[in-house]
């Protein structure tokens, strides 16, 4: 079943201009259901931009764009969101730092039900939220009454990536959500975001500047080159394919 259908997306900078790029150049994308697609490209590729656009972040110039059969090709970031989530690149853009950990949590699932902050002080709630916490092995399950300000760099963006699966979305974008954190804790993110997607049976497009990642992860893998797509491949293919192979793409 189709979750996002992307039609002749067009997206040009600074057009008429000395410094116009044409970015997306007649974008053509479709993404089923429980697809976990990861997105590479060079710098300036368009993988940003065509999630930017996707998320109703930046207007496209041309091109039409369908999410969970609505189209939103004019569409609001909140009206796009209630059939689609973001993780972005800074784990400070996912959560709010003065509120505690279990705060944020109400308020991700507030997204979709009518809750105030009240409602968390109820004990059979708060012991759902820890055992869910728990699920990320990161210790959050002690550190409820935590603000998130105070926690690190992989705990928070586990805990905006926690957040954003909490209602189920239709479509969760990541924004190369690992490249603000060191090698080892990014590795523990990616396998955290393996068992949400793989567990919730999430439909997903990854961002990611790392080739490792963008061959380990998913059941297909999307590049795009000079704004459009240059390959993409899914199943056996996707699973067999070679870090030489992507890296003679990159350069053909």
């Amino acid at each position: 079943m189709k979750v996002l259908q992307v039609q002749h997306l067009q997206k040009v900078f600074f057009p008429g201009t000395e410094n116009e790029r044409h970015v997306l150049k007649n974008i053509n994308l479709q993404v089923n259901e429980g697809d976990f697609i990861s997105v590479i490209g060079n710098n300036g590729a368009g993988k940003s931009t065509l999630l930017n656009t996707i998320a109703g972040t930046l207007n496209a110039d041309a091109g039409e764009i369908d999410l969970a059969n609505h189209n939103v090709s004019k569409k609001s970031v909140a009206y796009r969101s209630r059939w689609m989530s973001r993780v972005f690149q800074d784990p400070k853009m996912g959560t709010a730092g003065d509120l505690t950990v279990l705060q944020n949590l109400v308020l991700a699932q507030s997204h979709t039900h009518t809750i105030n902050l009240k409602w968390y002080q109820k004990k059979g709630d708060i012991e759902s939220y820890q055992q869910l916490l728990a699920t990320l092995n990161m210790g959050l399950e002690n550190f409820l009454n935590t603000q998130v300000k105070y926690l690190s760099g992989g705990q928070r963006q586990a805990l905006s990536l926690l957040m954003a699966t909490l209602s189920k979305p239709k479509l969760l974008l990541l924004d190369e959500h690992t490249a603000a954190l060191d090698p080892k804790t990014s590795q523990e993110v990616m396998k955290i975001t393996d068992q949400i997607v793989l567990r919730e049976q999430l439909t997903t497009m990854m961002i990611t500047h790392k080739m490792s990642d963008a061959l380990k992860y998913g059941n297909r893998l999307v590049m795009i080159q000079d704004g459009q797509i240059k390959l993409d491949v899914k199943g056996t293919e996707k699973k067999n394919l070679k870090q030489e192979q992507l890296l003679a793409a990159f350069e053909a």
